[in-house]
C-alpha cells in the first residue's frame, strides 16, 4: 500500500457559523477559526475540512453558492481567508476546501442569465425541461422535500432541484460546465488549499432522458436516487477532473457519495487508477432509520451491534489495500455521535472515549467534527421555531401536515435526528452563550448543557475526552500499524462487544470495545498471543490480577492491546 500523508492525518471538521464569533454579531466567522489555531494544534489534528465560506444567500448554509471566487460577508473577506490558511500552514495544519459543484445558488450570475431566455448562452449550463401532461417533467423527489422540479414562469420550463428550489442543478453534461469548474478548482487550489472535500460528488450525472423513479409509495414525489447517483459518466467526469487537475497538485480529496456501495468505492479511490483519495459512505448513518421512512432524518428505530459489525467490517475489508476509507461518526448533516450511538447520560464520557478509540482504529483516516473531542451532545430544543435547518423545517411540517403524526412526536424524531443538533454552537466555556459569541442571541441557540461541557472544563481535566481524544492522535501518528495495518474482525457473534485486530508487518494489535452500557463477559478467542500484551491505551484504569484472556469489560469499557 502506497503511504501518503494524507492517509496518515487526522481531520478535523469546521462548521464556520457555529464555530466561534470573533465581532458579536451572532455568526462564526473566519478570524474566530483563527483565534482557535493554537486549540487545534494542541489537541494534535493536521489537516481542517472547513464547510463552505463561499458568497451565498444561506437558503441552505452555504451550499447553495452564488459567487465561488469569493466570501461569504459574515464570515469575513477573502483577505482574511488567505491570512487564515497562512495561520494553518504555519501550524502544520492543512487546509481542505468544500467544493459544491451538483448545484449552484439560483443567485448564481450563471442562473441568471440562464433564466434570461432559452437562447442565453448559459442556459445549457442547468437542466431544464418542459412540462409533462401539465405537471412536473418526472415524478423525483427532491431530498429536502417536494418535488425535485421548479417551474420558471418567465420561460414556461421547469429547473432541476434535486435539494431546495435555490440549489439549482448543473448540467454536467455540458463540457463547458466541466471547464467552469476545473477552473475554479485550479484557482482555489493555486492560492495553496491542500484538498477538497466534494459535495455529493456522485450525483453529477443523471440517466439519460431523466426517466421517472419506481414508486415506492403513496406520495405524489418519488425518491430518484436511482437516475442521480453512481449514474452512468460519474467515473468519466471525474477522470476527466483527475487528469486536468486533481493530478497536478498533491491534496487530499474526498468524496461525499450517498448510495455507494464498496464495488463503486473501490473505483473511486483506488491506489493506481481512481480519482479520488477517499469517499463518505452512509450505510452505517442509516443503522437507526427505518428504510421506508421517507427521509432517513424522518424515523428512528433501535439497531443492533451486529449491524454495525457488518457494515464497517464489509468496507474495511473490502477497501482494503485497494482504496481507502474515512472514519467518521458524525458531521454538520448528522446527530452527535456521543447522543447516537453511546450514552449521552450516565457514560457519556467513557462512551465518548470509546467511539473515539473506535474511528482511530479502524483502517482509514478519521475525521472528528466539531466539538466531538469534548463531547458535545444532541440537543432536544422544545419548539420547533428554534430550529433552523432546512431540511428539518420541512421534515417537520411532512410529518404533521402529510403523515399525521402530532407535533410532540415529530420534534421527538427531530430531537434525534435533526442536522442542527451537530450545528449548536460550539461550547468553548461556561460564560453566557458558551464563549462562542458576546451577542444576546446567536444565530442558533446554545446547547444548555454548555455550562459542564465545554473546552475550558476538559482542557482543565487531566481524564477529559480532549486529552484522550490528544492521545489516540499521537498513537496514530507513532505507530503505522494504526494507519496501514490489516484489519479482522474477530469474537464477531458478541451481542456487546465489538472486537478486531490490526496487523502490519509482525505487528499486532488488538481493539476490545465494550458497546452497552452495562458489563460484559469477554472471552477472547484461542491463537491470540496475549501472555506478553501490553495495554496501549484504554478508557477505564487496568484492573490488576485480571486474567489475560476471560474478563469482564465495564459499561462502555474500550481497551487497546500491543499483542506479544
Amino acid at each position: 500500500m502506497q503511504k501518503t500523508w494524507w492517509k496518515e492525518s487526522v481531520v478535523y471538521q469546521i462548521y464556520p457559523r457555529s464555530f466561534k464569533d470573533s465581532n458579536g454579531d451572532g455568526i462564526g466567522d473566519l478570524r474566530g477559526i483563527l483565534e482557535k489555531l493554537d486549540y487545534l494544534q494542541t489537541l494534535g489534528i493536521n489537516v481542517i475540512w472547513l464547510c463552505p465560506v463561499y458568497k451565498s444567500p444561506n437558503d441552505d448554509n452555504g451550499y447553495d453558492i452564488s459567487n465561488y471566487r469569493d466570501i461569504m460577508t459574515e464570515f469575513g473577506t477573502l483577505a482574511g481567508w488567505e491570512e487564515l490558511l497562512a495561520g494553518m500552514h504555519q501550524r502544520g495544519i492543512r487546509l481542505v476546501m468544500d467544493l459544491v459543484v451538483n448545484h449552484t445558488s439560483d443567485e448564481h450570475p450563471w442562473f441568471v442569465e440562464a433564466r434570461k431566455s432559452k437562447d442565453n448562452p448559459y442556459r445549457d449550463y442547468y437542466i431544464w425541461r418542459p412540462a409533462k401532461d401539465g405537471k412536473e417533467p418526472n415524478n423525483w423527489a427532491s431530498i429536502f422535500g417536494g418535488s425535485a422540479w421548479q417551474l420558471d414562469e418567465a420561460s414556461g420550463e421547469y429547473y432541476l432541484h434535486l435539494f431546495t428550489r435555490k440549489q439549482v442543478d448543473l448540467n454536467w453534461e455540458n463540457p463547458k460546465v466541466r471547464a467552469e469548474v476545473f477552473e475554479l478548482m485550479r484557482w482555489w487550489l493555486d492560492k495553496g488549499i491542500d484538498g477538497f472535500r466534494m459535495d455529493v460528488i456522485n450525483m453529477i450525472s443523471k440517466t439519460p432522458g431523466l426517466p421517472d423513479a419506481p414508486v415506492v409509495s403513496a406520495s405524489r414525489y418519488q425518491p430518484g436516487g436511482l437516475h442521480y447517483m453512481n449514474g452512468p459518466r460519474v467515473l468519466e467526469f471525474l477522470d476527466q477532473m483527475k487528469r486536468e487537475v486533481l493530478s497536478k497538485y498533491d491534496i487530499l480529496t474526498v468524496g461525499e457519495t450517498p448510495g455507494v456501495n464498496t464495488a463503486h468505492a473501490i473505483a473511486l479511490t483506488d491506489e493506481n487508477s481512481g480519482a479520488l483519495s477517499m469517499v463518505f459512505q452512509f450505510e452505517h448513518m442509516d443503522l437507526d432509520s427505518d428504510p421506508a421512512a421517507f427521509s432517513s432524518r424522518a424515523s428512528k428505530r433501535p439497531w443492533q451491534l451486529s449491524e454495525l459489525k457488518e457494515i464497517m467490517s464489509r468496507w474495511q475489508v473490502g477497501l482494503g489495500e485497494r482504496g481507502w476509507n474515512s472514519i467518521y461518526l458524525t458531521n454538520h448533516d448528522q446527530p452527535r455521535a456521543v447522543s447516537r450511538f453511546g450514552d449521552d447520560g450516565q457514560y457519556r464520557v467513557q462512551s465518548a472515549k470509546l467511539l473515539a478509540t473506535f474511528t482511530h482504529f479502524q483502517q482509514g483516516t478519521p475525521y472528528i467534527y466539531e466539538g466531538e473531542e469534548i463531547g458535545m451532545t444532541n440537543v432536544a430544543f422544545p419548539s420547533i421555531t428554534d430550529y433552523r435547518d432546512v431540511e428539518t423545517l420541512n421534515i417537520f411540517k411532512e410529518l404533521v401536515e402529510d403523515h399525521g403524526l402530532t407535533p410532540e412526536t415529530a420534534l421527538n424524531i427531530l430531537h434525534a435526528k435533526s442536522r442542527d443538533n451537530a450545528r449548536t454552537p460550539m461550547q468553548w466555556d461556561a460564560s453566557p452563550q458558551a464563549g462562542f459569541s458576546s451577542a444576546a442571541e446567536p444565530w442558533i441557540k446554545v446547547n444548555p448543557n454548555y455550562a459542564h461541557i465545554n473546552v475550558s472544563a476538559a482542557l482543565a481535566d487531566p481524564d477529559s475526552i480532549f486529552y484522550y481524544y490528544q492521545k489516540l492522535i499521537q498513537l496514530r501518528k507513532a505507530n503505522p500499524v494504526m494507519v496501514y495495518g490489516r484489519y479482522e474482525l474477530i469474537m464477531a457473534e458478541h451481542p456487546e462487544i465489538y472486537a478486531f485486530t490490526r496487523a502490519l508487518e509482525g505487528e499486532r494489535l488488538l481493539v476490545l470495545l465494550n458497546f452497552s452500557g452495562s458489563t460484559a463477559l469477554c472471552e477472547l478467542p484461542a491463537g491470540l498471543a496475549f501472555s506478553s500484551a501490553e495495554v496501549l491505551i484504554g478508557n477505564y484504569p487496568a484492573q490488576p490480577g485480571e486474567d489475560a484472556r476471560s474478563f469482564v469489560m465495564r459499561p462502555w469499557e474500550a481497551r487497546v492491546y500491543r499483542l506479544g
